[in-house]
């Protein structure tokens, strides 16, 4: 989970301020819930019958698979605008890019054993993604006076995004541009964001949790419940995995 290192301060949304209620702390644990649940649907639920059956009558009811699958879309651009004020607000960019970086590493052999009962799979994990759209924000802007260079640099990073096949790809290293191009101007984000997610058109209801963002910091503070955040994303993969090749199958 991307770290924060803010203080309050005015934030963009297109809610009035009364409806500004959710800290980043919030936010963080919403995009683990529902990341959780999108992950529980997607390796477990295959393997149980009743989780594929509507869970009531009618001819569009959806599965308790679905219901989960659905909700879970919101994960990823939760954790994206969580990256970006991460990126903006943290006192080390080298020290966020490293941790991301270490993540994605730590995360790959449990990401793989989810996927396929082994340690290799042709995709990567979404920290990866994350790495990237780091560097890509820092990239923008480090080169914003020389576009070429800044040009070059962003078009090198998407094709590494695209030949490493990771969790959301380039379409997600896009993705983490947009929503950093347009911080500071909350509708054109969450228009742009939806049209650009509309492969995953329920993603977009990420946006009303993002608006209601306060600016505050919340209650994640101390630096271990920080990196208990990043590690729950290798942790829970790896129980998943096991629950599904050790116990269930």
């Amino acid at each position: 989970m991307p770290e924060q290192n803010m203080t309050a301060k005015n934030h963009a949304s297109f809610f009035p301020a009364e409806m500004q209620i959710l800290s980043g702390s919030a936010l963080k644990v919403i995009s683990v819930v529902t990341m959780l649940m999108d992950h529980i649907a997607f390796v477990l639920f295959p393997l149980f019958p009743w989780a594929r059956t509507p869970v009531f009558n009618g001819s569009y009811a959806p599965s308790l698979y679905r219901i989960f699958r659905d909700i879970g879309r919101i994960a990823f651009p939760i954790y994206v605008f969580l990256l970006v004020e991460g990126f903006l607000y943290t006192r080390s960019r080298i020290r966020y890019a490293r941790n991301l970086l270490l993540f994605a590493l730590i995360s790959e052999l449990p990401w793989n054993y989810e996927h396929t009962g082994t340690f290799f799979y042709k995709y990567q994990n979404v920290y990866f993604t994350l790495f990237l759209g780091f560097l890509g924000c820092w990239v923008i802007e480090y080169f914003w006076e020389k576009r070429m260079a800044q040009f070059l640099c962003l078009l090198a990073l998407l094709l590494v995004s695209f030949f490493l096949k990771a969790d959301y790809g380039w379409k997600g290293f896009i993705f983490i541009l947009i929503m950093y191009t347009l911080r500071a101007e909350p509708a054109p984000r969450a228009v742009v964001g939806s049209c650009w997610l509309y492969y995953e058109w329920k993603a977009c209801f990420a946006f009303i949790p993002i608006n209601m963002y306060n600016g505050k910091r919340g209650f994640i503070r101390n630096s271990f419940i920080k990196y208990m955040f990043y590690a729950f994303y290798p942790i829970h993969i790896l129980i998943l995995g096991l629950l599904k090749y050790k116990v269930f199958m």
